[in-house]
């Protein structure tokens, strides 16, 4: 390697050798003058106008090494590679699970006597089972949140949340039972469920797919009055992950309501429903705060079995009697699944007044 004094191209073959040259350092070979980035003009050219008495050249333009070369090549295949595979790959993504329409059933449930009745509340809960119910959203508890397979602690606390929270619009909250409007419980579904939805209240069938009763829990306006706000409730709650992508809660919950006719305070009844729902929650569920509601069971009484229930639920209010039941001592209290169309509502389950 040649020293800092050195021309570009190296000592030439001619030069003198030996540490005494004291022009060793000024010596320019034609390569070190090609290489200069500073030009001085000809003596002709400096006869001319020219305000300098030099002039830059241009910067020669450096080509690309092979070695970089190689691997813009190298990037270019590889991006038009992930990008064929991309749009080719033989391993399609799983598609997404449709929501199924709502299946509901309800069934009234027919006192065999007189429906107790009392102006006093406190002696209506007091003397019934309703008495060990707590009041309001504080009755419907949630369970432990354990991780699954494949949903984490968060991911099943969101199902539980979202499972009571439509419980609590759906079953508790004083508009909805009066006949309000039902746009609180319809934020909590999903999209795909919300023409079935839709139509269970423009056009109300007895059809176990279009009645406003087995979304919510509803009164009518017209003849029937909340006599207490607090509603009590009892039940559980239940997780399990169906399929890697979904999770399903089960909730199986007994509400009373105190009930009076529209324009008379002179007594009060109560009204027992039981609801078992079944709601199934994927990954965009989950993150969105919203539920697919794939069943719906309800048991209500005192209930005439001739009464529609398909729009509102017309309870027996006290004093009043119902025609034949169906099958006796049918307890929304108790466990077990709700098979009867018309029920006969067991003594045991209204106030002993």
């Amino acid at each position: 390697m040649g020293g800092p004094g050195d021309p570009p191209a190296g000592t030439p073959e001619d030069a003198p050798s030996g540490g005494d040259d004291e022009y060793r350092s000024v010596v320019f070979d034609e390569s070190f003058v090609r290489a200069a980035r500073l030009q001085e003009f000809s003596a002709q050219e400096r006869m001319s106008d020219h305000a300098r008495a030099v002039r830059r050249r241009p910067a020669l333009h450096r080509s690309l090494s092979r070695q970089a070369l190689f691997l813009v090549v190298l990037i270019a295949l590889a991006f038009g590679t992930a990008i064929y595979m991309g749009i080719r790959h033989p391993y399609q993504s799983p598609a997404a699970k449709r929501p199924e329409p709502l299946r509901m059933t309800v069934i009234p449930l027919a006192p065999h006597g007189r429906v107790p009745g009392s102006a006093r509340i406190a002696d209506l809960y007091a003397h019934s089972p309703a008495a060990r119910l707590r009041v309001g959203a504080a009755g419907i508890g949630l369970p432990a949140a354990h991780r699954t397979a494949h949903f984490s602690d968060s991911q099943v606390t969101s199902a539980l949340t979202t499972a009571k929270d439509y419980l609590v619009e759906s079953s508790l909250d004083p508009d909805t039972l009066t006949g309000g409007s039902p746009r609180s419980v319809r934020l909590l579904l999903d999209p795909q469920q919300l023409a079935q939805f839709d139509r269970s209240f423009a056009r109300p069938a007895a059809d176990g797919r279009h009645a406003p009763t087995g979304w919510l829990v509803r009164f009518d306006p017209a003849r029937t009055a909340l006599a207490d706000r607090r509603v009590r409730v009892e039940g559980t709650l239940r997780v399990v992950e169906a399929d890697k992508n979904t999770l399903e809660v089960t909730s199986d919950h007994t509400f009373a309501y105190a009930l009076k006719r529209v324009g008379d305070e002179a007594a009060a009844s109560l009204f027992t429903v039981r609801r078992e729902l079944h709601f199934r929650f994927d990954r965009d569920d989950l993150r969105m705060h919203r539920a697919e509601l794939l069943s719906s069971a309800t048991q209500a009484g005192p209930l005439t079995c001739a009464a529609d229930s398909a729009n509102h639920l017309r309870p027996l209010l006290a004093g009043q009697r119902a025609g034949t039941g169906g099958p006796p001592g049918t307890d929304p209290y108790a466990t077990g699944g709700a098979t009867a169309l018309c029920g006969s509502l067991a003594a045991a389950a209204q106030p002993s007044l």
